[in-house]
């Protein structure tokens, strides 16, 4: 149960009062939880949200969140994998979660193609934390932190050793803040282009980027140099606002 999906319960009551401080929440708002476990978060969640939507995938863990709240009117259950729920359909909603590690990556992506999504307050691991903050030329900054930064605020509110856990991980935790962007730092012309061309930078890291480009048009190291970029420099060495220069300007070649 829980472990062998790489759940680790937090209950400590101090630590979990202080994930729902961060996530601000009112009266008015509806609260996904993803991996709900035993209900400790969700029930510090309940008195602070009008609605709360508990995902849990794991069927025992499920019977256990029934039975807790078998009285409780605010709250759904849901027994569902978090990466098959159609969060399109729940009007504005806040997630607050500590997240299976294993799927913290995809779920991130997922949450984020929602546009109904207000906010995101997870506990998940300090090195996925720390990528989704980090800044070009550090070993963390991947495309990960720029799709992230594109789309959402994101700020480590604290760290979580990995004792208060049961099981224990492996790893450190953090807490981190990810409030969804009223307008993106850059302007775009193709969102779909923009990403295909930092998942293809990344993809290949230790490649120059004109080798990386080059699957979406032939003289990549010519064209890079007439916009003022540098063909010779590898993915993590640029903004966010070379890889907008970029496919804006990919942009306007596919349209002549």
């Amino acid at each position: 149960m829980g472990k062998r999906l790489g759940q680790h319960f937090l209950r400590n009551r101090e630590i979990l009062q202080k994930i729902v401080e961060v996530a601000q929440l009112t009266h008015e708002d509806i609260v996904v939880e993803i991996g709900a476990g035993m209900g400790d978060l969700t029930e510090l969640l309940l008195n602070n949200a009008r609605e709360v939507i508990a995902i849990e995938i794991d069927p025992i863990l499920y019977k256990i969140l029934r039975e807790r709240f078998e009285l409780t009117r605010n709250l759904k259950i849901i027994n569902k994998d978090a990466l098959k729920v159609y969060y399109e359909e729940l009007g504005q909603f806040k997630v607050v979660a500590n997240i299976p590690y294993y799927i913290t990556k995809p779920l991130i992506f997922r949450l984020i193609e929602a546009e109904n999504l207000i906010s995101m307050t997870l506990t998940i691991q300090k090195e996925v934390a720390e990528r989704l903050v980090a800044k070009p030329s550090t070993k963390a900054y991947s495309a990960l932190s720029i799709i992230t930064q594109y789309l959402t605020e994101p700020e480590i509110k604290f760290y979580i050793p990995a004792t208060y856990f049961s099981p224990p991980p492996d790893v450190s935790s953090a807490v981190i803040k990810l409030d969804r962007r009223q307008k993106p730092p850059v302007e775009v012309t193709d969102e779909k282009l923009f990403f295909r061309v930092i998942k293809l930078a990344f993809g290949k890291r230790r490649k120059m980027l004109s080798n990386s480009l080059i699957s979406i048009i032939d003289e990549s190291k010519e064209f890079l140099s007439n916009i003022g970029i540098d063909p010779m420099k590898r993915a993590e060495e640029l903004s966010i606002d070379d890889f907008a220069r970029i496919s804006n300007e990919l942009c306007k070649i596919c349209k002549d």
